[in-house]
């Protein structure tokens, strides 16, 4: 069922980012959106603040209504405002998180108002570069599991975690493979 799906996708070929501040807010602009909408409010933030990389005093210079006007939501001006303000205070320090194992991780920044697991468990595969997360919250994963695997409905995380038992230590490379599994559906 992977192997198909290895197959089928090809050479693993996963994109990183640098564990930061601004790949933290990234990852909060692009909850429950689709790719190319969140690029551009990421980018229009990005202008806005006029920093390159993002850092928590370019965040917090501006106003709240002026983030508003780059397409946050006010739930996400206010969560990247509170990253922004617990970074700036050394309560989110990233150049910790290297040493760190990933429950830690997790429960660290989950600490973040509107940063919940699934942002982490992102964090973890595309900035740490962890070999082995499963992202049981993840949509795409369990669409393209219930869909590899012919299950009845969307799994729920037990389910997942026992399909993913024989993936270990490498389960964020079979969610990548699941995820572009789901890219081109009229190749399989």
């Amino acid at each position: 069922m992977i192997g198909s799906i290895i197959e089928r996708v090809g050479p693993y070929k996963i994109q990183y980012s640098q564990p930061t501040f601004q790949t933290l807010v990234r990852s909060i602009v692009f909850q429950q959106l689709n790719g190319k909408a969140a690029s551009t409010i990421f980018n229009r933030l990005a202008a806005a603040a006029k920093a390159d990389p993002l850092t928590p005093e370019s965040i917090l210079k501006l106003r709240p209504t002026r983030m508003r006007t780059v397409g946050l939501s006010k739930q996400k001006m206010t969560y990247i405002r509170e990253l922004s303000r617990m970074t700036r205070g050394g309560k989110v320090d990233f150049g910790r998180y290297p040493t760190l194992d990933d429950a830690a991780i997790i429960e660290h920044l989950t600490e973040v108002k509107g940063v919940g697991v699934w942002t982490v468990h992102m964090f973890l595969i595309f900035a740490l570069r962890r070999t082995d997360v499963l992202p049981t919250g993840d949509l795409g994963v369990r669409i393209a599991m219930k869909k590899a695997y012919n299950l009845p409905d969307l799994p729920k995380a037990a389910e997942m975690e026992q399909i993913a038992a024989a993936w270990r230590p490498y389960r964020s490379i079979a969610s990548w493979y699941l995820w572009r599994s789901l890219e081109n559906q009229g190749a399989s």
